[in-house]
């Protein structure tokens, strides 16, 4: 039995780190799994904490490893689309020390598991592109804005915002996995599914109506040909509110969100060796 735990789009919010704090020393689980928006926004920084990353997450973790000691769970994470990619190096530097391990765009194998994460979405309206990229073609639904025509937090080479995409990533990052079981950390959920749905109801642009699935292409076509045995995903936070699943199948796979929109934690609490008895927290 492997216990694990999943978190999503915390978006820096103290209330919601303590709470899986105090969820971690109850459960005492193997495994915690943080899917992306880990940061608070630019506009919402905690003058308690100017510095989230060495202000207060760095110092909360190293407080649960130390009271913890040898139940101290795994840590895997990657970043989101809110989430400064500047900040990225910074990250890896403070989980070094068996903190949490960074698994954007790696492979972990742990026996007969192979965990892999992967943080870029597909175009949204939002102007930081740090994680954003085309999908599987270099259209963009009406009212996103492109790669190209955001901003970034470091130097971005134009051939790499103009021609890459996640579906080209996830071919190069997949190629060679062996007979390893896949557990998939993603940011963005796959496309027309329970979790990629999107409060754009009637909504419309040059008389072009919206699109309410807002996933990726890709990462639902590489879960059909793939099936991992386990994807994790966040971002989409209404999704759950508007079709009342927080999880989904694609042939053998089972699909888990843990964005969340109400005032509450979302908590994903699963079994690796039997995910259909998963169940959702709201903390």
């Amino acid at each position: 039995m492997t216990k694990t735990l999943f978190v999503s789009d915390l978006h820096g919010r103290i209330e919601w780190y303590e709470k899986l704090f105090r969820t971690i020393r109850s459960e005492l689980p193997a495994l915690v799994l943080l899917g992306g928006d880990l940061f608070p926004h630019a506009l919402m920084r905690s003058k308690d904490y100017p510095n989230f990353l060495n202000d207060y997450l760095r110092p909360a973790f190293h407080k649960l490893q130390n009271d913890l000691k040898h139940k101290y769970p795994e840590v895997l994470l990657i970043l989101g689309n809110d989430d400064p990619k500047i900040l990225e190096n910074e990250l890896i530097d403070a989980g070094s020390d068996n903190l949490w391990t960074y698994l954007h765009n790696k492979i972990l194998k742990r026996s007969e598991y192979a965990f892999v994460g992967y943080s870029y979405v597909p175009p949204t309206p939002f102007q930081l592109k740090d994680w954003e990229k085309y999908d599987v073609s270099r259209f963009v639904d009406p009212g996103c804005v492109s790669p190209e025509d955001g901003s970034c937090t470091i130097p971005v080479d134009p051939d790499v915002l103009r021609y890459s995409t996640i579906k080209k990533d996830l071919d190069h990052l997949f190629k060679d996995l062996g007979n390893s079981i896949l557990i998939c950390l993603f940011h963005s959920p796959p496309y027309q599914t329970h979790l990629d749905r999107a409060a754009l109801d009637d909504q419309m642009v040059d008389h072009v109506p919206l699109d309410v699935h807002v996933g990726s292409i890709a990462i639902k076509r590489f879960i059909e040909q793939k099936q991992p045995k386990i994807t994790l995903h966040g971002h989409i936070h209404e999704s759950s509110r508007i079709t009342g699943e927080w999880h989904d199948k694609i042939g053998q796979t089972h699909l888990f969100s843990a964005a969340y929109e109400g005032p509450e934690l979302a908590i994903i609490e699963f079994d690796l060796e039997h995910p259909e008895q998963a169940r959702r927290l709201l903390i």
